[in-house]
Parts: C-alpha cells; structure tokens; sequence
C-alpha cells in the first residue's frame, strides 16, 4: 500500500515532532546534560514514533475498508495489515 498525504497527516506531524525532541536529547547527551531528562525525552521520542506508526496502520485499516465497501480489491488483505500491527507491539 502506498502512502498518501491523507492518510499519513497525523502521523508525518507526530513523527516531525519526534525527531525534534531527538535532536534534543542528542544534544542533551553531547552537551553531559542530566541522564533523567535525556531518558525522559527518548521515552517520549519512543512512544511518539510507536503512535505513529499505529496511526499509519488505522489510516490503512480504514483505506482499505473503504476500498471493499465501494466494490474494489483492498491493496492488503486484513492478514497483512494485521501483520503489521502486531510488529509495532
């Protein structure tokens, strides 16, 4: 399935994101800053990326869903997609 700008506007925003509060924590451990709050943000970066990601997966669930109830073939099968979820959790 390809990805397209209405299905991934959430998640390429929350990624965009997360990659700024990495850039922070790498700069937090280039700079000896306190270990706590370098761990705090990744945590954060972490869980920011997972989100994400899920969202990425729902936007397929729901294109492909669409897809089948206007009579045309799902690019992935149900099996795929939750193939792809379940190696986010």
């Amino acid at each position: 399935m390809k990805l397209r700008p209405e299905m991934t506007g959430e998640a390429l925003t929350r990624l965009k994101r997360a990659r700024g509060q990495l850039n922070a924590v790498i700069e937090m451990m280039e700079n000896g800053e306190d270990c706590q709050a370098a761990l705090t943000q990744l945590a954060a970066v972490s869980k920011a990326i997972d989100r994400a990601g899920y969202k990425i997966i729902a936007s397929g669930m729901r294109h492909c869903r669409a897809a089948r109830e206007n009579g045309d073939t799902p690019e992935m099968t149900e099996e795929e997609l939750e193939k792809l979820f379940l190696a986010l959790a």
